[in-house]
């Protein structure tokens, strides 16, 4: 596996790089010992910056991948408590992503669909009770633009992908029916599927 150990405005010694290499290399022997690549960057947040954040990305499959994040105001119990998460996710998920390996090396290439992904700025919350007052509507500046995939997958292979990659919601090609869905995380906490009607 090909292990990427960086800092954005922090200083990585060898000794954590190490400790970091080592528990990376244990969860993927233990959990798949195929995944392509991992990336574990260190990063200063909150007031004065005095916490540690660790974001961990790692690559297990075509298009799979599983991203976790942590804080605390050590290095080393921040990229503990990610990595945890990061084998928890693993744990949960390894007998369906192991069949996900297995039947993508046998097929030649998944079915996509290209796509643009935006974000969108949000405006303070000050701007929008203003604008509402003034009755002035404006819209939030695009402030991202990306290209990505559509794939076809199950409703239940969505609802994984989505948990492991930390995300909101996510779009797909339905694979029962071979309609574009969406599935996003209710303030509940259950997962919401949407599916066009027939028109």
């Amino acid at each position: 596996m090909e292990m990427t150990v960086q800092g954005k405005q922090v200083d990585v010694g060898d000794a954590l790089r190490e400790h970091v290499t080592g528990k990376m290399s244990d969860i993927d022997q233990k959990y798949f010992n195929h995944a392509t690549n991992a990336t574990v960057t260190f990063s200063r947040e909150g007031h004065g910056h005095a916490m540690f954040k660790v974001n961990i990305s790692v690559n297990v499959g075509k298009n799979i991948q599983v991203v976790t994040e942590a804080m605390e105001q050590d290095p080393y119990a921040a990229f503990d408590l990610a990595s945890e998460k990061t084998a928890k996710r693993l744990r949960r998920y390894k007998r369906r992503l192991r069949d996900h390996h297995n039947r993508a090396e046998k097929t030649p290439e998944a079915e996509l669909i290209k796509a643009r992904a935006y974000t969108l700025a949000q405006e303070a919350q000050e701007a929008v009770e203003q604008d509402n007052e003034e009755d002035v509507h404006k819209d939030p500046a695009i402030i991202a633009e990306i290209q990505t995939h559509i794939e076809k997958m199950s409703v239940s292979e969505a609802v994984m992908r989505m948990e492991l990659a930390d995300q909101n919601a996510l779009m797909f090609r339905n694979a029962g029916n071979d309609k574009l869905s969406m599935i996003y995380l209710r303030k509940d906490g259950n997962v919401g599927w949407i599916e066009p009607d027939e028109v």
